[in-house]
């Protein structure tokens, strides 16, 4: 029988250093969501702190760590949110850190990432790209190599997201949650089955960056040639082997869902919710649109899980907006 890498009572170690401004983000039936979903739907709301992104609960376990017994520089790859949080957790604990990004990531994303102070370097092609750069760096300069998802701090600190909501009042029937390289549906996921096994665990890609999902319902890795979605904090190719073991323990199922779907998720969150989001972040609300029938009448949660976007693309998807 497979064991998961993953662990409750490190998950609640995790919350001790973890800044608070990360930790208990809004949590909250959204209403006008809901007749245009046909069910009850809460939002958790990690998008409300400094990153705008859930990412740093994982990058201020690998940052706490370092400042204690670990190199002072740290490197990672990021198509954005995880090299600002990263850049977020190191400045505030006087490391030094790289960020390698492909050239073609967010701008507003990489503009913030410099803005933290993290020093980033760009590389032509894709994120995968950006990963076999940052290993040759940490190989090179001999520094801690940061790999999300793989690095377990990565996961657990996401999983803290976990235990917010199984303390949760009412509590849920099915738990959406974005599906990238992993660490926030493994983390997540983890904590659901463990705590609260009767929750429905459901994991959502885009049809243009489907290696994990595929990898799941094939319960083996199978990686892809390329990308093609909006949605680019999600869009990997190579599956880690270690995560997508841990993936089959936790989720229930694992969905792709059209770009369309992904905009008009986007959307409704704009109009009935009043939350400006990067594409991963509408994940959950497109799973709901293209499948109506299967969750009719059910209370289900969806982890807004980020909000750095690039305003004329923003523009583009869904409409010019004033804010």
């Amino acid at each position: 029988m497979r064991q998961t890498r993953l662990d409750t009572a490190r998950i609640r170690a995790a919350r001790r250093v973890i800044d608070p401004v990360f930790l208990d983000t809004p949590l909250y039936r959204c209403e006008a969501l809901e007749p245009h979903l046909g069910c009850a739907v809460s939002v958790k709301l990690e998008t409300a702190n400094p990153v705008r992104s859930f990412k740093a609960r994982g990058t201020e376990v690998v940052a706490s760590r370092l400042a204690e017994h670990g190199p002072r520089a740290v490197v990672c790859a990021s198509a954005g949110n995880l090299g600002q949080a990263l850049a977020w957790s190191g400045r505030g604990r006087g490391l030094d850190v790289t960020v390698v990004a492909s050239r073609f990531a967010t701008v507003a994303k990489l503009d913030r990432i410099r803005a933290l102070g993290a020093r980033l370097e760009l590389v032509d092609g894709d994120h995968e790209a950006a990963r076999e750069r940052a290993a040759a760096v940490a190989r090179h300069e001999g520094i801690r190599l940061v790999e999300d998802s793989l690095d377990l701090e990565t996961c657990e600190g996401a999983a803290t997201i976990g235990l917010e909501l199984v303390d949760a009042e009412p509590s849920f029937d099915a738990v959406l949650i974005a599906l990238g390289g992993g660490a926030l549906a493994t983390g997540v996921g983890h904590v659901v089955k463990d705590l609260a096994p009767g929750t429905e665990v459901i994991c959502v890609q885009p049809l243009g960056a489907p290696a994990m999902t595929r990898s799941w319902h094939s319960r083996r890795v199978v990686t892809t040639d390329s990308t093609d979605t909006i949605a680019d904090g999600v869009a990997g190719r190579y599956p880690i082997p270690v995560v997508l073991d841990d993936l089959l323990l936790v989720a229930d199922d694992a969905l792709l869902v059209e770009e369309a779907s992904i905009v008009a998720g986007m959307r409704m969150l704009l109009h009935h919710a009043g939350l400006v989001v990067e594409p991963s972040a509408a994940l959950g609300v497109a799973a709901l649109l293209e499948n109506r029938d299967r969750f009719a009448g059910r209370h289900v949660v969806t982890v807004i899980c980020g909000s750095n976007v690039d305003m004329d693309a923003y523009h583009r998807w869904v409409g010019r907006v004033s804010l």
